[in-house]
């Protein structure tokens, strides 16, 4: 035998090796489903939304309460979709079912039984987003290209099970992101992907209009736990008011509990911090066993306290930390969630912080802070108004006069019916007011916003802080602005 057949034979042999490279194929759906596949079909994706569809994908005609996927399958095909999972016959390559709702979570369920991948979920009521983008690169990164996770945030319902479904058996690993609006939620979600590691982020007023108060939202979020399977990890934020509340539902199950943050007690312990020039931080970690030393690109001290759970659930999911440290180093902003451009300005360029998806009470404080902390020839803050407060949005509202005084904002442009009670509370401050009142303008759309932000006139060094509710669509602001510096 030749060196080279040696070297051959003892080449590691991995279980993965021996699994498709397809995605899905016709008689894996057929199966998965208990439908009929009327053609032969290979498929490298899997969409629910024919204007998303890329050549190879399995379109999958979901029926709502208002749309019905079948009125566009032709579109789906037109863009490339390979089949469809329809509840009738049709015209294309297609696999039979009798629902297609109730296909696509076993399409899901097969997804996640088929793969020895290590689940990891995320909730929370700020940053499961970034936090999942950072988990995802940091056992990316480990992995060799091994892992996956939810796309954008299809965190509900209908992504979760979208995104079990598009995990390749051949995945290391998957992170799922898991979102809620209302009490019972969450469970069937964790119920779906049933992880192995299950992270919560924080406790913070978001949907508190449906939920009524904090402890339910607390409770709500700690649903996660009822998926974990057997020895699985909850982990648990431990600067939260409600770490207990969390912990004691998280030890009604058969699993391990890590908690991570500031506190004394804490088992992923901040150590040190120190804010770099760009914004970002360098964190030293007690992870138990071990030090750890490494640095977080993103700014602002929320983004500490996200790095100290990314790490406890890489290390969870059994990830390696030093790539973590890296993948946290290099992590980028998200559009509209901390993406960060140069807009063209009178002079040069101003900073523009695009946080147009999402806001609520503490992320409005933590990203004004930021801006407070970013060196700028002017600070200008266009914020929407927060959604789902309920009979607590006047109060909430009103209570972000001090951390925009606080961050030394020069021009306040706030957006939508509830920032007149912000308006309100900005009207009364004085000249006394720490010597710094801002200016503000109430407008009543984003369009009038474009307006009154090209009216004020950016100058070269100004940064721009661009937050609100989706609902608003600050984002078209944000396009407006970035698109004339393209």
């Amino acid at each position: 035998m030749s060196r080279a057949q040696a070297l051959l034979h003892a080449w590691p042999v991995d279980m993965r090796d021996d699994l498709p490279l397809a995605l899905w194929d016709s008689a894996s759906v057929a199966a998965a489903t208990d439908g009929q596949a009327s053609h032969a079909f290979q498929a490298s994706g899997v969409e629910m939304d024919s204007r998303d569809v890329r050549p190879g994908d399995v379109f999958v005609a979901l029926k709502g309460e208002a749309m019905d996927g079948h009125k566009f399958i032709a579109a789906a095909f037109t863009k490339g979709a390979v089949a469809a999972i329809t509840d009738r016959p049709v015209d294309f390559p297609h696999v039979l079912v009798k629902d297609t709702t109730e296909a696509l979570h076993a399409l899901a369920h097969a997804a996640r039984e088929r793969s020895t991948a290590v689940r990891i979920a995320v909730t929370g009521s700020v940053g499961k987003t970034g936090v999942k983008e950072a988990i995802f690169a940091s056992l990316d990164r480990s992995s060799r290209g091994a892992a996956h996770r939810s796309v954008r945030s299809y965190n509900n319902h209908v992504g979760v099970p979208l995104s079990l479904a598009r995990m390749p058996a051949r995945a290391e690993y998957g992170v799922f992101e898991m979102g809620m609006n209302h009490a019972g939620e969450i469970a069937p979600l964790a119920d779906h992907v049933r992880p192995h590691v299950a992270l919560i982020t924080t406790i913070a007023p978001a949907h508190i209009e449906n939920l009524g108060s904090m402890e339910a939202i607390a409770e709500e979020k700690a649903q996660i736990f009822t998926g974990l399977v057997k020895g699985g990890t909850a982990v648990i934020p431990a600067d939260s008011e409600y770490t207990d509340q969390i912990v004691a539902i998280a030890r009604e199950f058969d699993v391990k509990v890590v908690t991570f943050g500031r506190s004394q007690n804490a088992d992923i312990r901040l150590l040190d911090a120190i804010t770099t020039p760009n914004g970002g931080s360098i964190v030293t970690a007690d992870l138990g066993d071990t030090r750890l030393c490494y640095s977080v690109a993103e700014p602002g001290e929320h983004w500490i306290s996200n790095s100290l759970g990314v790490m406890a659930a890489v290390q969870a999911a059994g990830g390696d930390l030093a790539s973590a440290g890296l993948a946290l180093a290099e992590m980028g902003g998200l559009k509209g969630r901390g993406a960060r451009f140069d807009v063209a300005a009178a002079g040069g360029k101003a900073l523009l912080l695009d946080e147009s998806y999402n806001a609520n009470p503490a992320s409005m404080r933590a990203t004004l802070k930021v801006v407070g902390q970013t060196p700028a020839h002017r600070r200008v803050a266009v914020l929407g108004s927060m959604g789902e407060l309920g009979d607590f949005a006047e109060s909430f509202h009103r209570q972000l006069a001090e951390p925009i005084v606080d961050a030394k904002i020069d021009q306040v442009i706030l957006v939508g019916d509830d920032m007149c009670h912000l308006a309100a509370e900005l009207g009364k401050l004085g000249r006394g007011t720490l010597g710094f009142p801002p200016v503000f303008a109430h407008c009543e759309d984003t369009a009038e916003a474009i307006s009154e932000l090209e009216q004020f006139g950016l100058a070269n060094g100004d940064v721009v802080l661009v937050k609100g509710s989706n609902f608003h669509g600050l984002g078209s602001l944000v396009s407006h602005f970035t698109s004339v510096t393209e």
